[in-house]
């Protein structure tokens, strides 16, 4: 009896441990797409593409499967937060973009 609960209890923290690893690709991909919304924006803040900023980083946002939740533009610099879920569980990235901080 204590044999099947020992295999028992290590199926069960075997299967948690693999849904936090599949979790993992998830949340990279929603930081990929902050970071690439951010740069879009930023780009379109300095005059390199033409567009407006925040309209093109949900847009970027979007077709990296996350949804733009703000964007905050100041002057050449933009930060964006994107959200979506993961596993079913909502999470949310951030990112800058912009000239180097001096």
């Amino acid at each position: 009896m204590l044999g099947l609960a020992l295999v028992l209890g290590i199926v069960s923290l075997t299967v948690c441990g693999l849904g936090a690893y599949a979790a993992l690709p998830a949340k990279h991909a929603l930081q990929a797409a902050a970071d690439s919304a951010a740069l879009t924006a930023a780009n379109a803040a300095s005059g390199r593409i033409q567009g407006y900023p925040c309209t093109l980083a949900e847009e970027t946002a979007g077709l990296n499967g996350a949804a733009l939740e703000s964007c905050d533009l100041d002057g050449l610099e933009v930060t964006v937060y994107v959200s979506g879920t993961v596993l079913g569980i909502p999470v949310s990235a951030a990112a800058r973009a912009g000239p180097p901080r001096l």
